[in-house]
């Protein structure tokens, strides 16, 4: 691998640009490699190119939204084990659960901090790391 031991390949997919942007200034900030989706589709073709160690995926987006995103990826036996964070403008313990349900490891609530991001991709990348 040539990504430095510190920094994790995180892929941001959200259909809004605002959102995708503060997403990758922030990881940049922690020292992240950051790769970016605006909708399920973009992002299954970016998990199959360049396998991300982590994942944050919105839920409501066009075509093919977070849960379905979300599922695709966690039945693909090479890319089961990467965490998925669901982003969502809602904190209802529906969405919680639905998203548990397709195999998230969390959920952060839209708009998030950068310490909230941070803090996520520390806890779940050293779980895949280790």
């Amino acid at each position: 691998m040539s990504i430095p031991s510190s920094g994790l390949k995180v892929l941001v997919v959200d259909d809004s640009n605002t959102i995708r942007r503060s997403a990758e200034i922030f990881l940049k900030q922690g020292g992240h490699d950051v790769l970016l989706a605006d909708d399920g589709f973009d992002a299954l073709s970016k998990v199959n190119d360049y396998s991300p160690d982590l994942i944050f995926c919105d839920i409501l987006m066009p075509r093919l939204d977070g849960y379905q995103t979300c599922a695709i990826i966690k039945r693909n036996a090479k890319f089961s084990s990467v965490p998925i964070v669901m982003l969502s403008s809602k904190d209802g313990v529906f969405d919680k659960a639905r998203g548990r349900m397709v195999g998230s490891q969390d959920y952060l609530t839209k708009p998030f901090t950068k310490d909230q991001l941070l803090q996520t991709v520390n806890v779940l990348g050293n779980k895949k790391q280790g």
